[in-house]
């Protein structure tokens, strides 16, 4: 099924028949939204509303305890938003606000890798389900970046340096090695 809506830069976490959508770009009219969706496996249907909108955030987690982080309103944001499967909560603030980074993880162990903060950044960041502690940076900073994995064996790929990246990086619970 497709989304009720149409949209850019939003975040997503889940799995195929149980996945979230948030955040994100809406045009016309050319708006940030706070909307979120819940995907069954085969349509989605309205969930809770984040507290504040954002565009080119990060997620992890689950559709019962999903995770938004960064991106950005009207500024580069440090904000965190936890979510219980129907409403959304503030979590712990980011130390670096970024957009367009990755994320991967749990609600309660999730990481925040690279993006942009004006420039691209190999800032990483481990959330513990209350506040985000800075972990050994990526070895290339670099933004739209993707990330898979737990925070003790992640990968993070792509994304764009410039040019576009075909590098992979390979965490193994302490450091980043390239791949």
């Amino acid at each position: 099924g497709n989304l009720p809506v149409a949209k850019s830069y939003l975040a997503g976490c889940g799995t195929q028949t149980a996945a979230l959508g948030f955040g994100g770009y809406i045009t016309p009219p050319a708006s940030t939204v706070a909307t979120s969706e819940e995907y069954n496996g085969s349509s989605w249907t309205a969930g809770g509303t984040m507290g504040t909108g954002r565009r080119r955030l990060g997620g992890a987690g689950t559709q019962t305890a999903g995770l938004a982080f960064g991106g950005t309103a009207a500024t580069y944001s440090a904000l965190t938003e936890e979510y219980d499967g129907s409403t959304w909560t503030a979590g712990g603030s980011l130390n670096t606000a970024r957009q367009y980074g990755a994320g991967t993880g749990t609600q309660n162990a999730a990481f925040a890798i690279s993006g942009t903060t004006g420039t691209r950044t190999a800032n990483t960041e481990i959330y513990d389900g209350s506040s985000w502690t800075e972990v050994n940076n990526v070895n290339t900073a670099r933004q739209i970046n993707a990330a898979a994995g737990s925070t003790t064996a992640a990968l993070t790929f792509g994304g764009s340096e410039p040019p576009f990246s075909d590098k992979t990086e390979e965490y193994n619970g302490s450091t980043w090695s390239e791949q």
